[in-house]
């Protein structure tokens, strides 16, 4: 009889895994991950601060960037995930604040609405429903933040792709460097 005990991937014998099972890569590999998405939020900001005065807007980014640094394997930080969930949160926000007006109405309905989209995708992301909040409460000036807000998300999900690219290679350069016992 076969054995219907799920299986999870083991970390590496001389790399820990952390409480969420996430191998952790030691103090330097650790830094050089989070320097990825401090940089693209660092980059984000500066921006923002070119083009618009609208930063809250574009806080739940910042969440979702430390997410992908947290676990970039996990399909809740994927670049699709990512992407529907975002965006869409701020579209419904972004729609609800012209047709309601800005306010706790259409701040709930953008909530609701928003994890109800996630739901029906499959793309689960958390910080998302910050950004359906914060478009609804405020959209600013209009298409001009939503179309900022959409390069913004762009630029997290390049965070995406090299995160996992750079996992990937610190992953590899420290199975080679960690001696093994035999």
């Amino acid at each position: 009889m076969p054995n219907s005990t799920p299986t999870t991937a083991q970390p590496l014998a001389d790399t820990p895994a952390s409480a969420s099972g996430r191998r952790s890569l030691g103090r330097r590999g650790e830094l050089l991950l989070a320097l990825l998405p401090t940089a693209t939020v660092l980059l984000m900001l500066w921006l923002l601060e070119l083009l618009s005065n609208q930063r809250l807007l574009f806080a739940s980014l910042a969440s979702s960037a430390f997410l992908i640094y947290l676990d970039p394997g996990h399909r809740t930080n994927s670049a699709r995930t990512l992407a529907i969930s975002q965006l869409g949160a701020a579209s419904i926000g972004f729609v609800l604040h012209a047709l309601v007006g800005p306010g706790y109405v259409s701040a709930a309905l953008a909530m609701v609405l928003s994890i109800l989209l996630m739901i029906a995708l499959d793309a689960m992301h958390p910080p998302a429903v910050s950004t359906g909040l914060n478009f609804a409460f405020r959209a600013g000036s209009g298409e001009g933040n939503l179309l900022l807000f959409g390069l913004a998300v762009g630029l997290v999900v390049v965070l995406v792709i090299v995160q996992r690219g750079s996992t990937y290679i610190l992953s590899r350069l420290t199975r080679t460097t960690t001696p093994t016992t035999s």
